[in-house]
């Protein structure tokens, strides 16, 4: 079977995971039979083969972030061969500095930031405060990026973000674009420093225009992931198999990809 790494997986503490998977339920109106958890994300994941999970949750409010963070890390270190894990922070936080640095005190190795449920623009102030300081520690970022129901992570405010950070490596979820993904590939595509993933998009995207996508961003810059809880693996890897890529095509986009940018042997 092939090796493949998910390389966008949103996980949370068995208590409340309920609670979270309704929130993204409702946020987005969409019927979701994951459940958020740990054991439910490798059951799904075996299923096709994955190897590797990229795992990650969001601060919505500042006095999240810390919490969460020790979240993702004590499941990281129970299995490091298994789980990379990137923490969150958020813009509105009295020390984004000192959460940054306790982020990789814990041993998380990138930042995973959802301007739409945080509430913050990518294109202003406070953000590209954020940025320096995750900039300076040199981490790559996967950024949730468009909605066309508000202006926080659309193209327009990319673009200035990618712009003022170019070293910075950044994911831009969702073809960089959800639910504006052709105006995201037209004003995005070729940018030095942007990857994306695939997540929830080939439900909506035919097979030609994700392969077109995937060629005007570059096949050794996209990664494949589930958005888990949102979508089965079963599901999602059945519409990528559809989009007509080279077997080579394939195992970039599904494993070699996100095993350079993670670091994984």
């Amino acid at each position: 079977m092939q090796k493949v790494i998910n390389a966008h997986c949103h996980i949370y503490p068995e208590k409340i995971a309920s609670k979270a998977v309704k929130g993204i339920r409702d946020f987005y109106d969409l019927d979701m039979s994951l459940n958020g958890k740990i054991n439910n994300l490798i059951e799904d994941g075996n299923k096709v083969g994955v190897v590797h999970y990229l795992i990650h949750s969001v601060a919505t409010t500042p006095k999240q972030v810390r919490s969460i963070n020790e979240f993702i890390s004590s499941v990281v270190k129970e299995n490091p061969d298994l789980f990379t894990g990137f923490g969150t922070l958020h813009p509105d936080s009295d020390d984004v500095k000192g959460d940054f640095e306790h982020l990789l005190g814990l041993g998380l190795k990138g930042v995973k930031l959802h301007p739409d449920f945080q509430q913050f623009a990518l294109n202003e102030e406070k953000s590209f405060k954020m940025g320096e300081i995750i900039n300076e520690g040199n981490v790559p970022v996967l950024i949730h990026c468009g909605d066309y129901r508000y202006n926080y992570s659309n193209p327009e405010q990319l673009k200035p973000f990618l712009e003022k950070f170019p070293d910075m490596l950044v994911i831009g979820a969702h073809f960089a674009g959800w639910s504006v993904w052709a105006e995201a590939t037209e004003k995005l595509a070729g940018t030095p420093n942007l990857y994306v993933d695939l997540s929830s998009s080939l439900y909506e995207l035919s097979s030609q225009d994700a392969k077109k996508f995937i060629y005007e961003y570059g096949v050794d810059r996209v990664l494949w992931g589930t958005d888990y809880p949102m979508w089965e693996s079963e599901s999602e890897m059945e519409l990528f198999h559809k989009i007509g890529l080279t077997p080579e095509e394939e195992n970039m986009i599904l494993y070699e990809n996100s095993a350079k940018i993670l670091g994984l042997k």
